[in-house]
């Protein structure tokens, strides 16, 4: 990024920081209701969302300020419309959390995840977390490498993804089909999760430099 309004675009910087590490709280909220099925916690994450719909206000206005002041063009232009696309994908993550917390409202006082698949929710709430960590340490510290990196994450994610329709495809499958169809709607909302991150990322490593991430 060129150095033509640094002050300005820090503060939309720091904002988004703070809405990524909002986003990450609320997917380790909404994990930890589900796999313990707890309505107190799934419940404070619903009610929470609306600091994130804030800090996604928070961050257009700076944007859209910024833009109506200093006029940028060309590259810094880029610069400033890529933090709205940032700001939009963790909104969006802040929004699958939610989900995950309300499919285990829904569910209450039952568990949303059959015990067969609770270990596989379990790891793939852990990537989830990584990779919201790795987002807020990128926007942070504006580490492209790090940014780049978070494709191979996802992965991660992708893999776990798969092993769950494995199981719930298999003729050993005993749990019935409301449970594969709970099953399958979380795993879309982690999935989803994962690959908003990636968005961030190549973005993050969009800003720095000028130009857009290589694809892994």
């Amino acid at each position: 990024m060129r150095e033509v309004f640094p002050d300005d675009f820090t503060r939309v910087r720091s904002s988004l920081v703070i809405m990524a590490k909002a986003v990450r709280e609320a997917m380790r909220q909404a994990s930890a209701a589900l796999l313990a099925a707890d309505q107190n916690l799934a419940h404070g994450v619903t009610v929470r969302d609306a600091e994130i719909d804030v800090l996604y206000r928070v961050v257009e206005d700076r944007v859209y300020d910024l833009v109506a002041r200093r006029r940028p063009v060309g590259g810094d232009l880029r610069v400033v419309m890529t933090a709205l696309q940032v700001a939009a994908d963790l909104d969006r993550m802040g929004e699958l959390a939610v989900h995950v917390a309300r499919s285990t409202l829904r569910r209450h006082p039952q568990p949303a995840v059959a015990p067969e698949l609770a270990l596989l929710f379990r790891s793939m709430a852990a990537v989830a977390d990584e990779l919201a960590a790795k987002i807020v340490s990128a926007l942070a510290d504006q580490d492209e490498v790090l940014a780049a990196g978070l494709d191979a994450d996802d992965d991660a994610m992708d893999e776990l993804h798969r092993d769950l329709f494995a199981v719930m495809l298999s003729h050993e499958w005993p749990v019935g089909v409301e449970a594969a169809v709970d099953g399958a709607l979380l795993g879309r909302y982690y999935e989803r999760y994962a690959d908003h991150a990636v968005n961030i990322g190549r973005q993050v490593a969009f800003l720095p430099s000028g130009r857009p991430a290589e694809a892994a």
